[in-house]
């Protein structure tokens, strides 16, 4: 059984998406009238360049229901199946569209809702060529990452409540509160949906040292193959840090680091940190 991974932009893999052999359907980004494509024609500074000049978020976007069935025919092609991975549907509309799609293809193709974003997708991306590498089915498969979204600890500390300010998820009050305080909300994943799950308050680097310290806390139990540290261009010191305090308290296989997507930094903005994992009931 020859069974194909693919994935949105938003899984946030970097350079492993080649070596892992995914294919990537990329989230466009809209920056006044003129429209890119995450990870292709559009960089994280871009991002950051053009909220400093206009004050404003730049739009994301998903593929059309037609965007999605030619992306599947193309990658389908010397393949049985597919296993397609989104950001969460409570996130965007580019689930739904995969879905339609999706029936176009007599069950050849599968389409998972992620319930996630950045790498704690891309987790269930890489969960899934393992499984392909090691010859399991494709119902094996979809089970199997089906069960496991459940158990993914995606969340992540901004420096900043800016982007979030202006994306309409934090009031003027809570950011001016932030700002006087030198405050750090934890932004969790739960359901799909993402949510406040606490606050630290100092420098980032006291709030990154803490925020990993709750999370080992949290979390006594994990799936060891592997962690995600993902950041949005944060600072090397504060990643470096936060590699080696991971490092330090967890026992994972591989700690990687990745750099957040377009998509992820339009809505985070710099200097966002998080550690990403599964972990078990």
């Amino acid at each position: 059984m020859n069974i194909r991974i693919t994935s949105d932009s938003t899984c946030d893999l970097g350079e492993l998406v080649e070596k892992r052999n995914i294919g990537i359907l990329a989230l466009q980004v809209n920056l006044d009238a003129q429209s890119y494509h995450d990870g292709v024609d559009i960089t994280p500074q871009d991002i950051f360049d053009f909220v400093a000049k206009t004050k404003i978020l730049p739009k994301t976007s998903a593929p059309s229901v037609v965007e999605y069935e030619e992306f599947f025919e193309e990658q389908l092609k010397g393949y049985d199946y597919l296993i397609h991975f989104n950001i969460s549907a409570k996130s965007s509309g580019s689930h739904n569209f995969a879905v339609e799609a999706s029936k176009k293809f007599n069950g050849k193709v599968r389409v998972v809702d992620s319930k996630a974003l950045s790498s704690g997708q891309g987790l269930l991306v890489m969960r899934a060529a393992d499984m392909r590498d090691e010859g399991k089915s494709v119902d094996e498969i979809e089970d199997a990452v089906n069960e496991i979204k459940n158990h993914v600890n995606t969340s992540f500390v901004p420096d900043s409540l800016d982007y979030l300010f202006k994306g309409g998820r934090c009031s003027r009050m809570q950011l001016y509160g932030a700002n006087l305080l030198k405050i750090h909300p934890k932004i969790v994943m739960t359901d799909g949906q993402l949510t406040q799950g606490g606050k630290y308050r100092g420098d980032m680097m006291k709030c990154i040292d803490r925020y990993i310290d709750d999370l080992y806390a949290q979390y006594p139990k994990y799936d060891k193959t592997r962690c995600f540290v993902t950041h949005s261009t944060a600072d090397k010191e504060l990643v470096e840090m936060a590699k080696e305090k991971v490092k330090k308290l967890f026992d994972f296989d591989e700690v990687i680091e990745t750099v957040a997507g377009s998509i992820v930094t339009s809505h985070c903005g710099r200097n966002t940190l998080g550690v990403l994992f599964v972990y078990n009931p």
